[in-house]
């Protein structure tokens, strides 16, 4: 462990690799050796410091997607759980506010705390955190795909709410690695249409992931009210309106993407006199973990499929640069600490 390493991001524009030596697990704890780290859009903010100010604390460690073996447990942690290879939840709820015992634990009422953004991340060889967040995986799971749960995670909370049936006609706005995730779980549930609405190059993965319909944003316009149910994983301006415009009356729509600033909101009458059904997704609730977990166990989802590049930890910020081009060959990037 001597040789041990993580990236560092001291402030908005300043990011190194340091030297680090592991955190030994203290009560109800684990110390997880990482396999694979994900990079997102959210640590790209921490990055050019577009994150809000209450959701990161510098400096920090980041990485929020990750998968890795234990290697060691504190007291009060069954020993049996060395060795396995898991992935972990990042919001370190209270659990006793009235959110966390409803389930919405993503939504504490306590101080925002969360793996790799107010705690350290999984862009380092070693993690240390309480083991009640983590879920082992089979001996056997893929690594790769593995360090993909948590945005699949997220994806699950979306579809969770969209709760599509067989037989209904989706769409997805987006083919990031929510929108595609998003694919995957929703195929699951036979819709008799899927259509994925985004611009570029992406519609062999999004075939894979389960479309059955690529379109342009332009072309999809055409299809408004066509749709029983529409989640929005874009996160750009006029993303959320185009989702609300192609829902049925008395359909669904699940938003998942922020957009500041959006100059062309979802219309309030349309939602009204339409009867749209509107919900939201932050992060992703322990409920949201768990079947994620069972999708990717069971072999129903494969987020591996949207692994498109792998990087050394050292080569971090070439990978934060890559993705900032937007609309870009990658999907999800990983690091190899």
């Amino acid at each position: 462990m001597s040789d041990a390493r993580a990236v560092r991001i001291d402030e908005p524009g300043s990011i190194r690799t340091v030297p680090t030596e592991p955190t030994e697990p203290g009560p109800g704890e684990a110390l997880v050796e990482v396999a694979r780290s994900g990079i997102c859009g959210s640590d790209r903010e921490v990055f050019t410091g577009n994150r809000p100010a209450d959701f990161v604390s510098y400096p920090v460690v980041p990485g929020h997607e990750w998968s890795g073996r234990v290697v060691e447990v504190g007291a009060d942690v069954p020993a049996e759980l060395s060795g396995r290879l898991v992935v972990g939840e990042g919001f370190r709820g209270c659990g006793v506010c009235p959110a966390c015992r409803r389930g919405d634990n993503n939504l504490c009422a306590t101080q925002y705390d969360e793996t790799g953004f107010t705690r350290p991340g999984g862009w380092s060889n070693y993690l240390t955190l309480p083991a009640r967040l983590l879920h082992a995986l089979p001996d056997d799971a893929d690594p790769r795909g593995a360090a993909v749960l948590e945005p699949a995670a997220c994806a699950a909370a979306a579809t969770l709410k969209l709760a599509v049936v067989p037989g209904e006609r989706v769409a997805v706005v987006g083919g990031g690695s929510l929108g595609l995730l998003s694919t995957q779980l929703i195929a699951a549930s036979s819709p008799v249409e899927l259509t994925v609405v985004e611009p570029g190059e992406r519609a062999e993965i999004a075939t894979a992931c389960g479309a059955t319909d690529i379109r342009e944003p332009e072309e999809a316009e055409r299809l408004a009210g066509g749709y029983d149910a529409v989640l929005e994983a874009a996160g750009a301006p006029g993303t959320a309106a185009l989702a609300t415009r192609l829902v049925r009356p008395g359909g669904r729509v699940v938003l998942t993407g922020v957009a500041a600033d959006d100059p062309r909101p979802p219309d309030p009458a349309r939602l009204v006199l339409s009867q749209v059904t509107v919900h939201t997704v932050f992060g992703a609730p322990s409920r949201a973990w768990a079947h994620a977990v069972s999708a990717f166990t069971s072999g129903v989802l494969d987020p591996g499929l949207l692994v498109t590049r792998e990087l050394e930890l050292e080569e971090a910020s070439e990978a934060l640069r890559l993705l900032g081009q937007r609309r870009g060959s990658d999907v999800k990037i990983l690091l190899r600490p």
